[in-house]
């Protein structure tokens, strides 16, 4: 759940007072942008995307008008524009307006949960308005803090004298940036980003910073961002039936997170933990179907829905369905795998046999037990199997799955179908 730009952004600012650039929506008619221009000289003509996704200036989705007819322009150059970053596709509804800012100084700033210093960490540059990325390292400040305290006005404080900071920047830096600790820590943030930051002069030469981009993440279980009051459809993105029907069982016990790599992937991987995910995402690459966290010791019931529906949407194109997750702590192996099990056998029952070689790979309680459910309906269905221990090494059982898959692109999937008595069926 992700939120960029000024539209919502400079509503969340002032809730802790942190100035920002005034902004209109798509809403604006010409007098109110006449009006803004008038204020300001020049205003920024920015697309309106759903959810989140970078790199827009890059892509030339900024423009920039210091007339009505140049905005308008502006205005219907980006209403609907289309833009790709990495795998994520989104596609504009509006734009908003904001009001220019002179300054000389940007800042970057932003605030995230660090796994690196397991700690929430302030990043902190006097050379804002890139990509953090691209800066020298002596640039940019990286600090952590102690959660119970929050962010201190020392800390910033001492992370721009570290950076050998513009002096007349230090002092208003010091007083603004800690107010942006309540609004991460007090609603439910994941990530929150202001870059850049932009030090306007006031009549007597005095700094204030403002705010003049603005993105944050938030974490989808936590309540606390519903105190905003943001409207839900800001959250909105372009998802498969698939991926909706998933994520509609995150209301139960354990995660349902799951996102469509490729369509025409030919592995099918429901993954337990976000270390098994990671690992497992990477090496299938684009044979992958899927990427998916279902952990959380999921109710036997909720995991045989979420079967139920990925073998309902993938298992006719799958060649292998494959089991993984690291060794477990809490989740019962049994259960879960009891549940696969089952809507493996009711699948095939409804649907008619498939061609499939299941692997599987996962530890913890209950494991033995799992793995004989599982191996019970392999064997009753007629499917090849290979099932995996906790003492096996992760990589090599995913590096196994692909050779299954290989296996099966290689005349294997014709055996297991005439072995199931059947025609096989293309991948």
């Amino acid at each position: 759940m992700q939120v960029t730009g000024l539209l919502y952004g400079a509503q969340m600012l002032r809730f802790v007072d942190f100035p920002a650039a005034e902004v209109l929506g798509p809403a604006a008619d010409e007098e109110q942008i006449k009006a803004l221009l008038d204020r300001h000289g020049e205003v920024f003509v920015k697309p309106v995307f759903r959810g989140g996704i970078g790199k827009k200036g890059k892509s030339g989705l900024l423009g920039r008008a210091k007339t009505l007819a140049g905005a308008l322009a502006e205005r219907e150059r980006l209403f609907f524009v289309e833009h790709r970053a990495g795998h994520v596709h989104a596609k504009a509804n509006g734009v908003t307006y904001e009001g220019a800012v002179p300054a000389q100084h940007e800042v970057y700033f932003s605030l995230s949960d660090s796994t690196h210093f397991r700690a929430p960490t302030m990043t902190l540059s006097h050379r804002g308005g890139v990509d953090i990325e691209e800066l020298d390292r002596e640039h940019v400040a990286q600090v952590p803090f102690d959660p119970l305290t929050g962010l201190k006005a020392f800390v910033v404080a001492n992370a721009l004298t570290a950076l050998a900071a513009p002096k007349e920047i230090i002092s208003p830096l010091v007083q603004h940036l800690p107010k942006l600790w309540e609004l991460f820590h007090d609603y439910g943030m994941t990530t929150l980003e202001l870059n850049p930051i932009r030090m306007r002069p006031d009549r007597n030469g005095r700094l204030t910073p403002v705010a003049c981009d603005f993105k944050c993440g938030f974490d989808r279980d936590d309540p606390r961002y519903r105190r905003l009051g943001l409207p839900p459809h800001i959250f909105a993105v372009d998802q498969s039936d698939f991926e909706l029907e998933i994520n509609q069982l995150r209301t139960h016990q354990g995660q349902s997170d799951v996102y469509v790599i490729n369509p025409n992937g030919t592995i099918l991987a429901p993954t337990f933990g976000g270390g098994a995910n990671s690992l497992v995402t990477e090496l299938l690459g684009d044979d992958a179907i899927i990427s998916s966290d279902f952990g959380g010791n999921p109710p036997y019931e909720k995991m045989k829905e979420v079967a139920r529906i990925c073998f309902r949407h993938w298992l006719r194109q799958s060649n292998v369905l494959f089991v993984i997750g690291g060794k477990s702590n809490n989740t019962d192996i049994f259960e879960t795998l009891r549940a696969i099990a089952d809507a493996l056998r009711e699948h095939m029952s409804s649907h008619g046999a498939t061609p499939l070689y299941v692997v599987a790979g996962r530890g913890g309680p209950n494991v033995v037990r799992g793995f004989g459910a599982l191996r019970d309906t392999c064997e009753a269905l007629g499917l090849p199997y290979r099932l995996f221990g906790f003492d096996s090494d992760m990589s090599e059982v995913i590096r196994y799955a692909m050779k299954a898959d290989a296996w099966m692109k290689a005349g294997g999937r014709e055996q297991v179908a005439a072995r199931l008595h059947g025609p096989a069926q293309a991948a």
